[in-house]
């Protein structure tokens, strides 16, 4: 008696096997799955932003100050007026870096930074007096850019003060007081350290005709802001030569000149 065939074998495998699955059905779990990852995802997310800004763990608390030489801790936190209370997260630091810069000249540059979980840290830059403009009794501070940036009552020590003496209108008209101001410091910030520690005065007469006092009744004529850096090491140079000299010409700095040893 012959056995079964292979066609036989075949519809006997697919009895057993059972009927197909219908595609359907795979289809119908893969979008389970899909929504099952989104409502996670959206819990996720909604939770992420209930903490940052519904919360109160992560809450502005404290404001920390640190940087300064002549404000007060009290005088820049009024002047952030650091929203406390607030979700940490929603704190416009441009906003706080930008009403300190209004409102306290003297800060040259200001870092605002969130401090998780509670904090606004303030780190302050101030100006430095390079030059001092009288004013009446009082004394204007200058810094290096030629920002006027303070008036004080007493000159702060080791600063040169600035004295304009431009006699001409004309003058005026073709160099601005602002920008002789501007000329002033950058030669300040040229002198060499020593030279700097003894200026007492920075005098401007016209662009190219500035001059220094300093202790011990010497003087300096500098004359335009040119040069600066070569006249500073040849001003070096003549005081090393001729100690005892009271006069001092470097404005040609290739023809320097002193007297009154």
């Amino acid at each position: 008696m012959a056995g079964p065939t292979t066609a036989d074998r075949g519809e006997r495998q697919k009895l057993e096997s059972g009927p197909p699955r219908p595609p359907l059905i795979g289809r119908l779990r893969r979008l389970r799955r899909l929504i099952i990852l989104l409502l996670a995802v959206l819990l996720t997310g909604t939770a992420a932003v209930w903490v940052l800004y519904g919360s109160p763990w992560l809450r502005t608390e404290r404001v920390s100050v640190s940087g300064m030489r002549v404000l007060t801790a009290a005088q820049v936190r009024e002047a952030a007026d650091v929203p406390v209370g607030s979700p940490l997260i929603s704190v416009d630091t441009d906003a706080i870096e930008a009403r300190l810069l209004r409102k306290l000249p003297r800060i040259d540059s200001v870092d605002v930074v969130r401090s998780w979980p509670h904090g606004i840290g303030l780190k302050v830059t101030e100006r430095t007096p390079v030059l001092i403009v009288k004013k009446g009794a009082n004394f204007i501070e200058v810094d290096a850019k030629g920002v006027r940036f303070a008036t004080v009552p007493d000159a702060p020590k080791g600063v040169p003060a600035l004295e304009l003496a431009v006699s001409r209108r004309a003058a005026l008209r073709r160099f601005p007081a602002d920008r002789l101001v501007r000329e002033a410091v950058r030669i300040a910030g040229e002198l060499p350290g020593a030279v700097a520690r003894d200026t007492r005065t920075v005098k401007v007469r016209s662009y190219d005709a500035v001059s220094l006092e300093l202790t011990g009744g010497r003087t300096v004529e500098w004359g335009s802001v040119e040069k600066g850096p070569a006249k500073a090491r040849t001003l070096l140079a003549l005081m090393k030569a001729d100690p005892g000299a009271r006069y001092f010409d470097v404005s040609a700095p290739t023809a320097p000149a002193s007297s009154g040893s």
